[in-house]
């Protein structure tokens, strides 16, 4: 009987070596793949989810003067939490984003990555076609929170998705791409914004239209489902290892087609084992190896949440607090959010040549340049000139934060860590909405963008004095 139990023990210790021997070299493998266009492929399907979701969040900005105009929201309130303010509106997105990631962020790394992508996307898409529907604030926020909600799984998912997918020697370009391709939906939803709020279609206010043409994004899930695999490494996570490896070995063959030769060897770093069948824990990222990455993080989101945000929501009411009429502050934020998809096109140049904390001082420091700046100039050039230069800095901003995060933590525990600071950090954002509605009524537009300029900066001051370094390192050797 003894020898018996031995012989398990043997057997069951040989058994969990072998599977964490291979599930290394599934990590392995995936990081040796050649940038071939079969790679750059699922980085632009799952940007193109990304598109959508960029274009709920900064809808926020563009439909606001809408709302207020139909009466629905007013610009500030008595109290601090009115709820019929626009505020509210903003706050409600960032809460529902917070309870998102809190409460729903982890089941990625329970059920898939995948999966969650494409749940996520089709729940927003619903919630936001309802939202347009309402007729007071309250019930308008509800659905905001509800479409919120769903926001939130899908910016972890889509995060810890793409870091899992890409070679690590193209990590920052693939984020960078993935920014890029977002970003676009600003001047597009900025665009549609332009032409619509200011007027009534078929009976239906602008601002209403400008949400169920975004809740279009609901007709290309099944499409984007076709075309992107499970993540291996998730696969191989969950002990699920002969999955893995036919899901990879997919991957190779289509990229060995395009790349035309044999693929490189797997070159596994030494010292690094991905081991296979562990629980997501909580508790993980509060263990002396994560805690400093954690709270650095919780930091720099909350910090970047009321600094993006504060900005990119109330551009085009900073621009009628400045004088100009509803028309015209939305032409110059048309023209301003034109700027959008640049950051992340020039951030693709030297996104893995630089070190991550260096591109984040560049891009901070533009966009407190351009904070300052906005406060003393007026003028249709002068002010279109200072928001480009704040957008310009506020899209390489989150890309290189948003990269970041997702190197330091391990594939076990990835959604859910990265999902846990990133709720954190929209609670940030929903209170970038009574923050600068506060400071707007007591300290005008130049207080409001002294705060936005004073959050950039220990936003991204956090995690240059305390971040490690990532480029080039494999997710697995920044994990051990």
């Amino acid at each position: 009987m003894r020898e018996h139990i031995l012989d398990d023990s043997a057997n069951t210790a040989a058994t969990s070596l072998s599977d964490s021997i291979s599930a290394g070299d599934i990590a392995a493998r995936l990081d040796r793949l050649p940038a071939t266009r079969s790679v750059w492929t699922m980085v632009l399907l799952l940007a193109l989810g990304s598109f959508f979701e960029f274009y709920e969040i900064f809808s926020t900005a563009y439909v606001m003067p809408g709302l207020i105009a139909s009466g629905i929201l007013t610009t500030t309130t008595e109290s601090f939490f009115g709820m019929t303010g626009a505020a509210s509106y903003i706050a409600a997105t960032f809460v529902g984003m917070f309870l998102g990631v809190l409460l729903f962020g982890q089941v990625a790394d329970r059920f898939g990555r995948r999966t969650v992508f494409t749940c996520a996307l089709l729940g927003y898409s619903i919630a936001s076609a309802i939202m347009a529907f309402q007729t007071d604030a309250h019930t308008l926020n509800i659905w905001r929170l509800v479409a919120g909600v769903f926001l939130g799984v899908e910016i972890v998912t889509i995060d810890t998705y793409l870091s899992e997918l890409v070679p690590a020697r193209i990590r920052g370009r693939a984020f960078a791409i993935l920014r890029m391709c977002s970003f676009i939906a600003v001047p597009m939803v900025a665009l549609i914004a332009y032409l619509l709020v200011p007027t009534t279609l078929l009976g239906y206010e602008g601002w209403r239209w400008v949400f169920w043409i975004g809740s279009c994004g609901a007709l290309f899930i099944w499409f984007l489902r076709r075309g992107l695999p499970e993540s291996p490494r998730w696969l191989a996570s969950h002990g699920r290892l002969k999955e893995a490896d036919a899901v990879l070995r997919q991957l190779e063959a289509r990229v060995q087609t395009h790349y035309g030769k044999a693929l490189p060897k797997p070159t596994p770093t030494q010292g690094v084992v991905l081991k296979t069948r562990e629980q997501v824990s909580f508790t993980e990222i509060w263990s002396r190896h994560y805690r400093g990455r954690t709270l650095m993080l919780l930091l720099c989101q909350v910090a970047m949440g009321i600094a993006l945000f504060g900005f990119s929501n109330w551009m085009p009411t900073f621009l009628v607090e400045h004088g100009i009429g509803l028309t015209k502050s939305l032409e110059y934020g048309l023209i301003i959010s034109c700027v959008t998809p640049l950051g992340p096109l020039v951030a693709f140049f030297f996104a893995d040549r630089i070190e991550r904390k260096w591109q984040l001082l560049v891009a901070g420091s533009l966009m407190i340049f351009g904070g300052l700046l906005f406060v003393e100039v007026r003028g249709m050039l002068p002010l279109i000139l200072a928001g480009s230069l704040i957008t310009l800095g506020a899209t390489v901003v989150p890309m290189v934060v948003h990269t970041y995060q997702t190197e330091l933590y391990p594939t076990r525990n990835r959604a859910l860590a990265t999902g846990f600071v990133v709720a954190i950090g929209r609670l940030g954002g929903a209170m970038s909405g009574f923050l600068i509605a506060a400071a707007l009524k007591y300290a005008g537009v130049s207080g409001a963008l002294m705060l936005i300029c004073g959050a950039m900066a220990v936003s991204m001051l956090s995690i240059i004095l305390f971040g490690p370094r990532t480029r080039g390192r494999s997710l697995e050797e920044l994990n051990r």
